[in-house]
């Protein structure tokens, strides 16, 4: 019997993390396959939404943020590194990247949500700032990126410089803060259990080839796997 899952990903297409724990679903996804049917719907999630459109030099930012020097940012961005290529993934991070505002991006990925092609884009825009090193709150990296994933440009740059869905995005955004998450990525499976950090792919194979009832058992055996229940809070 083929198991149904609906698969919450909470994310910033500016954390490097993302990318890396959506990689390593989408591979444990593809390995269950025969047994598995999997929806992903992207929510939103800004680490910085008070960044100013331009960004910041991501050592400054990881210092004023963290406390980190130098040498352990240039340590954390070498691992990163690593981990995505790994995944088959280019992350072309150096000392000159910057940590840009997400808000627009957000917007345009709820727009093609609807359009269905917002795993497309989610993918362009990841592609976009990390292999690419472009601005993801800038409207013309957005719009050719929508182009990348399917759709259609002018109503890309229509959304963007008309303002639209913002007040979806901040919805959704206070939604699952009041769920409790406070972390990206946050994978919610089936609207009960989170599955937090960029995991590797042995965490997900085991919560992908299981039927809805054997799932908590299953993901909680899994060495190293940080697991808790979502839990419904009225939302303010």
């Amino acid at each position: 019997m083929i198991a149904h899952l609906k698969i919450d990903f909470v994310s910033d297409v500016a954390c490097p993390w993302c990318i890396i724990g959506l990689r390593a679903l989408e591979e444990a996804l593809a390995q269950s396959a025969d047994a598995l049917d999997a929806e992903i719907a992207f929510q939103p999630f800004e680490l910085n939404p008070t960044m100013p459109f331009g960004g910041q030099n991501i050592g400054e930012h990881v210092a004023q943020k963290y406390g980190s020097t130098r040498e352990q940012s240039a340590a954390n961005r070498a691992m990163i590194v690593d981990r995505a290529a790994e995944l088959g993934f280019t992350m072309a991070m150096t000392d000159d990247s910057r940590i840009y505002n997400t808000f627009d991006a957000h917007r345009l990925l709820h727009w093609a949500g609807i359009e269905g092609r917002q795993s497309e884009l989610k993918h362009a825009l990841f592609d976009a700032n990390f292999t690419d090193n472009a601005d993801p709150g800038d409207h013309q990296v957005l719009v050719a990126a929508a182009a990348k994933a399917g759709l259609d440009p002018v109503t890309a740059g229509e959304v963007l410089n008309s303002g639209r869905y913002a007040d979806e995005v901040l919805q959704a955004e206070e939604y699952w803060r009041g769920r409790g998450i406070n972390a990206v990525p946050a994978i919610v499976i089936n609207g009960k259990h989170l599955i937090s950090g960029g995991q590797p792919v042995a965490v997900f194979e085991p919560a992908c080839g299981r039927s809805r009832a054997q799932l908590v058992q299953a993901v909680s055996q899994v060495s190293g796997l940080a697991i808790v229940p979502c839990i419904d809070r009225p939302v303010a």
